[in-house]
C-alpha cells in the first residue's frame, strides 16, 4: 500500500475589517475616537442618506489629534469598547 500523503498545516489568513475616518476626540490616553461616515440607500424611496458611527481605536503612540484622517483595522479586544487599532 502507498503511504498516505502528509499535508502540512498552514496558518489561516485572517480577514480583518478596515475602515478610515476622522478623529473626533483624543482626550483618553492611547485611545482616539474616530467617526466613520457611510452612505446608505433607503429601500423603498431609494434616497441616499448619511449614517455615521464612532469607533474607539487604540493609538499606542498618541500621535493622532482631532481632525486627522486615520486608517484602522480590526484586532483582538483590548478593552470593553476597543476592538480596533491604527493601521501602520
Amino acid at each position: 500500500m502507498a503511504d498516505p500523503k502528509i499535508i502540512p498545516i498552514t496558518a489561516k489568513k485572517l480577514i480583518r475589517k478596515k475602515f478610515s475616518g476622522v478623529v473626533v476626540s483624543d482626550k483618553s490616553d492611547k485611545t482616539i475616537v474616530v467617526k466613520v461616515d457611510r452612505v446608505k440607500i433607503h429601500p423603498k424611496y431609494h434616497k441616499r442618506y448619511k449614517v455615521s458611527r464612532k469607533y474607539k481605536v487604540h493609538d499606542e503612540a498618541n500621535e493622532f489629534h482631532v481632525g486627522d484622517k486615520v486608517n484602522f483595522i480590526e484586532c483582538r479586544p483590548l478593552s470593553r469598547d476597543k476592538r480596533w487599532r491604527v493601521a501602520k
